[in-house]
Parts: structure tokens; sequence; C-alpha cells
């Protein structure tokens, strides 16, 4: 006999559907626009290549550089990420689909009948089960969306991951061809110095010079004889670090070039409002911006009821029945809640307060992304102009030394105005490597603020 189905029942979802609480819009002030243009205006040319780091000319650097790509500790880490993420994707989405099983109890029994009589019977109930939830109010949707766009974020935090990487091969290489100058300066200061040490020594033992002179040659000698071990030293750590980013055991890094042989790429021509599609860190932020908002939906649904359809079919076989008997059930059922004392709407402002967040977190995502370009920028174009003026000190510095080593050799001028002039040559030489290293690793900073190779 068919039953008619309760109206009441039909229109509890629509009534229990009034209750549910609103979803606020996003907070004002997480909203973001990009500048019109770019602080710092420096002649711009292009796009950036996909393999960006090809540009500095080495080919050693685009070696390291992609086997950091590829053999990254950190980088491999993020690809398990990503796979556990798109796999929480896939049993999301199984809350759509139908759930399907199939069992079988069985059993074999001894027993004693009324009259004493020891009697066996065997029963079995072979059956198949069907649920589907109805995702009338988009519960199930909702959080299929959020595990999507976690897993989209996911991906995007591993190619920010990525160029970070990218980013730090390039920079410690070039980091260690100046360490590699460096060593090469003060090697060759270490042979002039032992040279004046020389001239010095015979010409004390021959009475032209007093033993003062012979002690400050040794002096200056023996300072920058001293300071080839520690850029050694440093030339070793710096190896160390890269072997550890390429995903190796410490190794000397082999070399494609000399410092002086590394070009400075060309500023790219991008605009701020094409930062925003470029940078992964602000898609992730993006992302993740999403899934709240998922999650803020889902967490409404919580409020409404969810109604399930449910049905099996299988037969009784029975020692005790001549033939199988067939079975059947087909039926629905509806869990509206009722009071959960306030837990509800707790979880329903709690997922819009990390909704909030998460707006904010986009927003402070951008804005340090146009920050970090101005920062590179103004860098890169304030160490071009000290870079001009320290080279004209260098060359001023060199004269000086020139006229003071010639004023020594006739006579007209102490030894130390000599070592004065050589001290300020070696500052300036270096103060110049330190200063082209700076620059370098500026464009590669600034190829890494402006996003690498994403597609815009």
């Amino acid at each position: 006999m068919r039953r008619a189905v309760p109206r009441a029942a039909l229109l509890l979802p629509l009534l229990l559907a009034a209750c549910a609480p609103a979803i606020g819009p996003r907070p004002s002030a997480s909203a973001v626009a990009p500048p019109a243009g770019w602080r710092t205006d420096l002649p711009a040319s292009g796009t950036i290549d996909a393999s960006w780091w090809t540009r500095f000319g080495d080919p050693q650097l685009t070696a390291l550089v992609e086997q950091a790509r590829a053999n990254n500790v950190d980088l491999a880490i993020a690809a398990a990420r990503v796979a556990e993420a798109r796999a929480q994707e896939r049993a999301a989405r199984s809350l759509l689909l139908p759930s399907l099983s199939v069992g079988g109890p069985a059993a074999e029994s001894r027993s004693l009948n009324a009259f004493g009589v020891a009697t066996e019977a065997f029963a079995a109930q072979p059956a198949f089960q069907a649920s589907y939830e109805l995702d009338l109010f988009g519960r199930n949707t909702a959080q299929l969306d959020a595990a999507q766009a976690n897993a989209a974020a996911v991906a995007a935090a591993r190619e920010a991951a990525m160029l970070s990487v990218s980013a730090a091969a390039a920079s410690g290489y070039v980091t260690l061809l100046a360490l590699d100058e460096r060593r090469t300066l003060l090697k060759e200061t270490l042979t002039s110095r032992g040279e004046a040490l020389r001239i010095a020594r015979d010409r004390a033992e021959a009475g032209y010079t007093s033993q003062l002179e012979l002690r400050q040659a040794e002096a200056e000698y023996r300072a920058a004889e001293q300071q080839i071990p520690a850029i050694e030293a440093a030339i070793a750590r710096q190896e160390n670090a890269l072997s550890l980013l390429v995903g190796d055991t410490p190794h000397a890094i082999v070399r494609g070039g000399d410092f002086d042989a590394l070009t400075a790429p060309a500023v790219p021509d991008l605009l701020p409002s094409d930062l925003v599609r470029r940078r992964p860190d602000i898609a992730r932020a993006e992302y993740a911006l999403a899934a709240t908002d998922a999650n803020l939906r889902a967490a409404r649904a919580q409020f409404l009821p969810q109604i399930r359809l449910s049905g099996s079919a299988g037969a009784v076989v029975s020692s005790a029945l001549s033939d199988p008997a067939g079975i059947w059930s087909i039926g629905g059922s509806i869990l509206a809640p009722l009071f959960q004392g306030g837990r509800l709407q707790g979880q329903f402002d709690a997922a819009t307060a990390q909704r909030d967040q998460a707006a904010f977190a986009y927003r402070g995502a951008v804005l340090t992304a146009f920050r970090e370009v101005e920062d590179q920028l103004a860098l890169i174009d304030r160490l071009g102009v000290q870079e001009t003026a320290l080279v004209a000190q260098r060359a001023a510095v060199a004269d000086a030394l020139r006229h003071a080593m010639n004023r020594y050799r006739a006579g007209y001028s102490p030894y130390l105005e000599q070592i004065e002039a050589q001290r300020a040559l070696l500052a300036v030489d270096i103060q110049l490597i330190q200063l082209r290293t700076d620059r370098l690793n500026a464009y590669v900073a600034l190829y890494q603020a402006l996003g690498g190779g994403a597609p815009g």
C-alpha cells in the first residue's frame, strides 16, 4: 500500500532555508587597485623569458638553476603537497556521487528443538545497497569548490617555491663568482705587496731605508695574506650552500666563466596591472580566498536540511525455505537541525572571519608585490649611479697610488704614503666588486618580484 508523503515534509526544507544566515560581502578595505605606472622609471624592453636566468650569459648558471629546479628537496616536498591536495579534491568530488555497497551476511547453526532433537540450519542474506544525498542547498558542491581552490592554491605555492629556488640558485652563483673575483684580487694584491716587501728588504739590507719601512711592508703583506683563507672559507661555504640547493652533497661547483663575463639583463617592460596576474604568490592568495568563500557557503548550508535517498535489494536464502525470497526497500530521510547550542552559528562566524582574513591576506600579497618590484627598480637605478661614481673614484685612487710610488722612489715622500694609497685602492676594488654583485643580484630579485617566467 502506497502512502502519500506529508506536505509538511516537503515544505520543511523551504521553511528552514529562511532561517539560514545571509553571507555578507568581503570587507571593502581589502580591495586593492594597481598603480598606473612604476615609481622608478627605468628603460625597459621586451618581456620575461620562461628561462629568464639565461639572460645573465653564463651556461653554468643556467645549468645550476635547472638542476636546482629538478632536484631541490623543498620542491619535491611541494610537489608531494600538490599530489595530496589533488587527492583531497578527488575525495571531495565523491560527495556528489551515489554510494554503492554490497554485503552478504551468512550463518550456519546447530541447535536443539523442543523435542530434544539436534537440527542444523543455514541462512544468508546477500543484498545490494545504494544511498545518495540530494545536494539541494549546495553544501557538497561548496566543499568540492573549496577542495579545488585549495588544490589550485597549493599548486601556486609550488610555483612560488620554484621561482624562489631559481632565484636563490642564480643569486648564489653570482655571489660565488664575486667571491672568486675577490680572491683573485687579494692574490694579485699579495703578489704586489710581496714584491714591495722584497724591495724594502733589499733597501734595508743596503742601508737605504730604515727597519721601520721594512716592517711596514711586511705588515701590509701579512694583512693581505690573512684575508685569503677567509675568502676561501667563504667560497667553500657558498659551494656547500649551492650543493644543498641543487639537492646534492657538498661538492665543488663548476664555473662557466668569470665574474666580469656576467651580463646584466634588460629590465622587462611590464605594467603594475600585469603583475597581479603573473605572481604565483598572488595566485595562491587568490585561490585561498576562493577556498574560504566556498567554506563559508558550506557553513551556511549546515543550517539547512540534508535529504538522503536510500534503497536496497537482495534475497534471503535459508534452509528453512524451499526457495530464496527476494527482499527490497526504498526510502528517504530529511535531517534538519533544530537546536545545536550555537555550534552552527559559531562555525558560520568563524568561516566569515576566515574569509575576511583571506581577503586582507590577498591585499597584503598584492601590496607586497608592488613594493618588492619598486625596491629592486630603485636599487638597480641607484646602484648604477653609485657604480659610475665608484669607477671614477677608482681611477683617481689608482692615479694617486702611481704618484705615491713615484714620489717614494724619488725620495720625496715616506713609504707610508704608498701604503695608504695601496689600502685605498684595495678598498675601492673590493667595494666595486660588492657593488656589481649587489646590482646583478638586484636583477635576479627583480625577475623574481615580477613573477619570473609565469604566463601573463
